[in-house]
């Protein structure tokens, strides 16, 4: 299982996000900061929409979204294939005060068109023993 610094996460997608719009790179830029942060991503998906099965491999949870939600430091949002986020879907981590992908989202929403059409999407975060005590928030 991996060892997840939060905090290198968190530097790493703020360092290298791109203007106010994405590239259409955003499964790269989180892998990049999944790496950064000390996860072994090999095997990884290219899609978005694919990547829940690796970062359940990697030490990550969903989270069960039944009840109230909150984003953590760390939290990763995994958006299904739609008219909103053709093809590929959409993923995007949480630094502790933004969602970033490729870019700075201004919510965990991707864009209004997601948001007003719901796309369907999964959240995982890495919890327990898998995180080291000093990046725990």
């Amino acid at each position: 299982m991996a060892i997840f610094d939060q905090n290198k996460f968190a530097d790493w997608l703020q360092t290298n996000k791109v203007g106010p719009y994405g590239i259409g790179q955003c499964a790269t830029y989180v892998r990049k900061a999944l790496e950064a942060a000390g996860c072994n991503t090999s095997g990884h998906p290219s899609a978005a929409k694919d990547w829940g099965p690796t970062l359940v491999r990697i030490g990550f949870q969903q989270i069960d979204l039944k009840g109230t939600y909150t984003a953590e430091k760390g939290d990763i949002v995994v958006f299904e294939a739609s008219p909103a986020t053709p093809e590929y879907g959409h993923m995007g981590g949480f630094d502790g005060s933004h969602w970033i992908s490729d870019f700075q989202q201004d919510d965990m929403w991707p864009s209004k068109r997601a948001r007003v059409q719901k796309t369907p999407y999964k959240i995982y975060r890495i919890v327990g023993g898998n995180v080291p005590r000093s990046t725990w928030n």
